[in-house]
């Protein structure tokens, strides 16, 4: 059996109740919440199960669903990926992606991002996916690059965080870069 959602190095699944414990190792690493998004208050053993536990019972819904990234080789749960601002009017969409930093370098983060956009371009019929990343996160700027997106902007001193401003760097790619790049399979 094939699935769109598996790749050479992971699969994209629900989360399980059972991935609260190495989400909450990815949490506890300030230096990969800042670059994920920004760094929210500790929260307890009990809270981070709960929200798994709330998460891996929620339907995805409006084009809104958060993933495990999981790695082939150990069945073991190494970021998340996230859509998000879906705008079917426009046709497009956002996504986030964290790899935790003791899984980072080893190709995960672009083969998720590639199945994630196979799937919400060609099957959600999305034309477009945007994506900000923090004007220091070089590692993501070289992913974007990598993947075929285009530098569209840089939004100046855009978010604070670490006692001052920071910019974002906006990135986009159409479905038609995306599909020259990387094409559908032809079976159906």
């Amino acid at each position: 059996m094939t699935s769109l959602w598996v790749g050479d190095l992971v699969r994209l699944r629900g989360v399980e109740p059972e991935d609260w414990e190495p989400l909450h190792a990815f949490d506890a690493n300030t230096h990969d919440a800042r670059r994920a998004g920004r760094i929210l208050p500790p929260r307890s053993a009990a809270g981070q199960r709960e929200w798994a536990q709330k998460l891996a019972l929620k339907e995805s819904e409006n084009d809104r669903m958060m993933l495990t990234i999981e790695s082939l080789a150990d069945r073991a749960p190494v970021g998340l990926i996230s859509t998000a601002m879906a705008d079917y009017h426009a046709g497009r969409f956002q996504y986030g992606i964290t790899i935790g930093n003791q899984h980072q370098g080893r190709g995960y983060g672009t083969e998720s991002v590639r199945l994630l956009l196979g799937y919400m371009f060609g099957e959600r019929r999305f034309h477009k996916c945007e994506s900000g990343v923090w004007a220091f996160n070089d590692a993501s700027i070289a992913l974007h690059r990598k993947l075929g997106y285009t530098e569209e902007g840089r939004l100046r001193d855009h978010e604070f965080f670490a006692g001052r401003h920071h910019d974002m760097v906006m990135f986009g790619m159409l479905a038609a870069e995306f599909a020259d790049r990387h094409p559908f399979p032809r079976e159906i």
